[in-house]
């Protein structure tokens, strides 16, 4: 006879519960940290999600990142060249750099350029709305990144790191933060028309606990059911779902139990939670049609239109970090018909990122709110020559360029009205005050609390951080 209640669950072991009930317990209490079982600052059992004090005062809580898919042309919107028509059609004299497809002579801007607000910044005619914020926003013209690919520099920009499995910007923020909203995702990445390229490594969790990887939004739909799979339970009530969970998390809980409280099943209880609490506000929070007409009309018509209204109605509801594709693919990938094709999509979401920072602003969320504008890199000032499968033959677009590009920064701390940096006289590499992508990783930690070189979580034996081994915060666009 037994001495004790037999379970199930104690007549089965896995293999490594044999190893460590063989004599190999102390080889496994070794192995744990080097393996990066431990779940950084955050206890197992508790809500991963729950808020949390950063560093040091934040300037900012929420942000939300536009993100310009493909490589928007600095030159064609936030950095003017008015030296690229004197050399129009000629040579340009910047000496050897090498990008990813042969270029030729300078090709000027189609587009003109005006000073906007007080400060007197020169903005495109594309993004005239925007640019009636001008004041409030800082505009870093001497980004540079790594490579002149797509993949890595959309790793390295959201990732911190071009090649390697690394948590997204949004996720080590919903680490160190938590959310305010225990209803909605704390890490939202909305894309209309499915995923972009390198899909959804661009908003991983990478070896920090699943549950702060972002959760992803197909915005071509408009109906809840399509843009939250499984959102709605239409065979049976909520008291019911919730008796199911519980028994669900028991059962769960007890396998956790087994397991060392291992932290991917800590995370896979906290998903069906946040699953179960979302029916209650996500509809809420992701219908539009709620809001007065005339902040509809403020915003303007269309996709990119409603996920950036979207994207304020989460953040005003709490959610710590959005961020806004423009597109699957690269839309803003113009090797050829760059005129056409950077009019088009910048007149898809100039309006409504106009509408968005005075919408913030008049609801006293803007302060709070950092908001993000940029792409993975810039465009050359030289015109991509014609090669097969790359233009179609065309001679009128701009090849990929990472030695210099624009991002642009709002709200949250941010010292508006400011031109930080600049590029050389054509617009090809960034020369003054340069900024890589881990100082600009290191500048929006430093606006929401954290010291970049401090937010870290051990894995595999060391401890990691969004900025790794770099990084300098850049101080001068902070207020």
């Amino acid at each position: 006879m037994f001495a004790h209640d037999t379970r199930l669950e104690h007549l089965a072991l896995t293999r490594r519960e044999l190893l460590n009930r063989c004599g190999m317990g102390l080889g496994a209490l070794a192995l744990g940290p080097l393996m990066g079982q431990a779940a950084g600052a955050i206890p197992l059992g508790s809500n991963p999600l729950e808020p949390r004090a950063p560093h040091f005062p934040a300037k900012a809580k929420h942000v939300i990142h536009l993100f310009m898919n493909g490589g928007p042309s600095h030159v064609d919107t936030f950095d003017p060249k008015p030296k690229l028509q004197e050399y129009a059609g000629k040579e340009l004299p910047t000496g050897n750099l090498k990008t990813e497809r042969p270029t030729g002579a300078a090709m000027p801007s189609p587009f003109s350029f005006q000073k906007y607000g007080q400060s007197g910044i020169e903005v495109s005619e594309l993004f005239a709305k925007t640019a009636e914020s001008i004041d409030e926003i800082a505009v870093i013209r001497s980004m540079y990144a790594d490579v002149p690919n797509h993949e890595p520099s959309l790793l390295l920009m959201n990732c911190g790191d071009a090649r390697l499995i690394r948590p997204s910007v949004g996720s080590w923020l919903t680490y160190g933060l938590g959310t305010e909203n225990q209803n909605l995702p704390a890490f939202v990445a909305m894309c209309p028309g499915g995923y972009p390229i390198q899909e959804s490594q661009n908003w991983q969790a990478g070896f920090l606990p699943g549950i702060f990887q972002g959760t992803y939004i197909d915005t071509q739909h408009t109906a809840i059911e399509r843009l939250i799979e499984h959102i709605r339970n239409r065979r049976i009530t909520l008291p019911r779902q919730r008796d199911q969970l519980d028994l669900l998390a028991q059962w769960n809980q007890r396998h956790q139990e087994a397991r060392q409280q291992d932290a991917d099943l800590e995370a896979r209880i906290q998903s069906f939670e946040l699953a179960f609490r979302m029916q209650t506000e996500a509809a809420d929070a992701f219908d539009v049609s709620r809001e007065p007409q005339h902040i509809l009309d403020m915003y303007g018509p269309g996709v990119q239109a409603r996920q950036i209204l979207i994207a304020r109605r989460l953040v005003e509801r709490g959610v710590r970090f959005v961020q806004v594709w423009h597109g699957a693919g690269q839309p803003w990938d113009n090797h050829d018909d760059l005129e056409v094709q950077h009019r088009r999509l910048a007149g898809q979401c100039d309006q409504a990122i106009g509408a968005l920072l005075k919408d913030l602003k008049q609801r006293g969320l803007l302060d709070e709110t950092l908001v993000i504008w940029g792409g993975e890199f810039g465009r050359t000032p030289s015109v991509e020559l014609p090669k097969e499968g790359a233009n179609a033959g065309k001679v009128n677009g701009r090849d990929h360029n990472h030695y210099g590009f624009t991002v642009w920064l709002a709200g949250g701390g941010v010292r508006g009205g400011y031109v930080h940096g600049a590029t050389d006289e054509f617009g090809f590499r960034a020369i003054e005050d340069r900024v890589h992508v881990h100082d600009l990783h290191a500048t929006l930690l430093h606006l929401l609390g954290f010291d970049h070189q401090q937010l870290t979580y051990r894995y595999a034996g060391r401890d990691f951080r969004l900025t790794d081994v770099h990084g300098n915060v850049v101080h001068d666009v902070v207020a």
